[in-house]
């Protein structure tokens, strides 16, 4: 053989020589469309094959288990090739092809603790400063709230404005804190489920006066079956996705658009959804928005650091359930958070939950 190459994909998808190309060696672009032809397929052709043979080298595909790797290109010298040359050249391009294997794994495997770690030191350091921050958070806005509630009636208006600004900002900062720890229970297993039977109404309702100061002005239509069972829930972990899912209808939809919450049965889960009539979700979205630290663009109001989403997932997974986002017919996004009902609740809950209705 004249030259022997190996083509591989580059990122954007085009076939070039793996390494240098060495000086004696020209590819012509119809070779070119040739390998491409065979990494697609994953079959010999080129010259001395009876596919394409007008091409200027003979190429081999590099096989692993998986897919095909790349190209062996070889270009026959002044003398015809030996009969057992052709098996001589899969032979080799198989250990080409098992070489490459190998150190794609190893990168991959390497990526992947490289990955896992990056994790680990993020998660460690997020969990130590929010620990830090609580205690100093806590401090500003009992302050804030302290001097509010002392605040003469006749104190200048600004005065007052700005001691509020103290405090909602302080609450904010303690919501994005708390945000923070609760998805690094999540993630490193260590989050508890003080699982009770409990009615769905009494849930909603405690969300809803949970934020029923960012509510103003806005109509909230609540919609709960009458024949709801009782579900086993950690019932303050299921109103924090409750009131995640409220805030987040509210950073993105325009101001007094109305938000719908309404629960029903579904065969053996119960179903909880939160709407409104914003511009609804983003094309192929559906899925990367309960990602960590996804941020879309809020209307208005602050966005967070972008977790809100991903702790209600893992909240729902952790419940046995599961949580998915659509868009709603007619306009708007929809939240439906999906808890099992497993078991039979003990008499004194049936009877408490038969109260509650």
């Amino acid at each position: 053989a004249r030259c022997v190459l190996v083509l591989s994909p580059g990122a954007d998808g085009v076939v070039a020589p793996l390494g240098e190309e060495p000086e004696s060696a020209t590819v012509a672009e119809r070779d070119l469309a040739v390998a491409r032809w065979v990494l697609d397929h994953g079959r010999r052709a080129g010259l001395g094959t009876e596919t394409l043979p007008a091409a200027g080298f003979t190429f081999f595909p590099l096989n692993s288990s998986s897919k095909v790797l790349g190209v062996l290109a070889v270009e026959p010298g002044p003398e015809p090739p030996a009969p057992d040359q052709g098996s001589f050249l899969d032979a080799m391009a198989s250990q080409i092809a098992a070489a490459l294997d190998r150190e794609r794994l190893s990168a991959s495997a390497q990526q992947s603790r490289i990955e896992a770690e990056t994790e680990r030191l993020r998660n460690s350091l997020l969990s130590s400063v929010s620990h830090d921050l609580r205690t100093p958070l806590a401090s500003i806005t009992g302050a804030a709230s302290s001097l509010l509630a002392d605040l003469p009636k006749d104190a200048p208006s600004g005065r007052m404005e700005l001691l509020s600004t103290i405090h909602e900002e302080s609450l904010r900062l303690n919501r994005l804190v708390s945000n923070l720890l609760d998805m690094t229970r999540v993630e490193s297993g260590a989050l508890e489920l003080g699982r009770e039977w409990v009615p769905v109404e009494e849930v909603i309702g405690s969300a809803l006066t949970r934020a029923e100061r960012w509510l103003t002005n806005r109509p909230v239509e609540t919609v709960v079956a009458p024949d709801l069972p009782l579900v086993p829930m950690d019932a303050l972990l299921i109103e924090q996705v409750l009131v995640n899912l409220l805030e987040n209808a509210l950073k993105y939809t325009p101001a007094k658009t109305p938000i719908l919450v309404a629960a029903r049965p579904s065969g053996s889960r119960v179903e909880i959804e939160v709407s409104d009539r914003g511009p609804g979700i983003a094309a192929g979205e559906e899925e990367r928005i309960f990602e960590k630290f996804r941020r879309l663009e809020a209307r208005g109001r602050q966005g967070g650091v972008g977790l809100g989403l991903a702790i209600c997932r893992g909240i729902a997974e952790a419940h046995g359930g599961s949580i998915r986002a659509e868009n709603r017919s007619g306009g708007g996004a929809r939240f439906v958070l999906t808890l099992p009902v497993e078991g039979t609740p003990p008499l004194a809950a049936r009877d408490a939950g038969d109260g509650a209705l």
